[in-house]
């Protein structure tokens, strides 16, 4: 990455920000630029969205994400185990975006998070559709059900580690056939390389 490249692109106004941290956003800038990674553009401008990403691969995903996320300042939303929230974790986990789920509801994993988006002025819900770091054959369809339910587009972003790039790409909006939506975003992913394996 050259010093003249920006680490992140630009932001676009629609996106959901947390109000304030500048701190933050600089430490997220400065922890990438260390490590010689970048966020590619551009950004979709929209409010609501669900957001999946992938190849999920490594452990380090979770730093250079988390890295991205603060750099950007974008807040977006992940659904966790309520049994993490105990206090002083709950606030970290609070800050970082992160909604307890409520395991005894009976909308269940999808109605909550279809509940969120549709309940928020500005949502981007995130997910890894993948569900674990170890290769599988067939990715998790909650995405798909979540943001047709939501009435929202997915956002695909992606991990391409032999150029340290984390990046967006176009925006997808599903049709009501899964197993089509699921195979033609599977099919872009296998442009990009994780840190221990392709993507798709």
């Amino acid at each position: 990455m050259s010093r003249s490249e920006p680490v992140v692109p630009v932001i676009p106004s629609n996106m959901p920000q947390v109000n304030g941290g500048a701190f933050t956003r600089w430490l997220g800038r400065s922890i990438l630029r260390l490590g010689g990674w970048r966020v590619h553009g551009p950004i979709p401008d929209l409010a609501k969205a669900v957001v999946i990403a992938a190849p999920h691969s490594s452990n380090w995903d979770g730093l250079w994400g988390l890295a991205a996320k603060m750099a950007l300042g974008v807040e977006a939303r992940i659904l966790g185990k309520d049994k993490l929230f105990w206090w002083p974790l709950s606030t970290l986990l609070r800050g970082l975006g992160v909604v307890p789920l409520d395991r005894s509801s009976p909308q269940g994993t999808v109605g909550q998070a279809v509940d969120m988006i549709r309940n928020g002025e500005r949502v981007w819900y995130a997910l890894a559709p993948e569900g674990t770091r170890k290769p599988v054959k067939e990715w998790k369809g909650g995405f798909l059900k979540i943001a047709r339910m939501a009435e929202v587009p997915v956002i695909p972003a992606y991990f391409h580690y032999p150029d340290r790039v984390l990046g967006f790409g176009p925006v997808f909006h599903t049709s009501g056939d899964d197993a089509a939506d699921m195979a033609a975003i599977r099919q872009w992913y296998r442009q990009w390389t994780g840190k221990n394996r392709q993507g798709g």
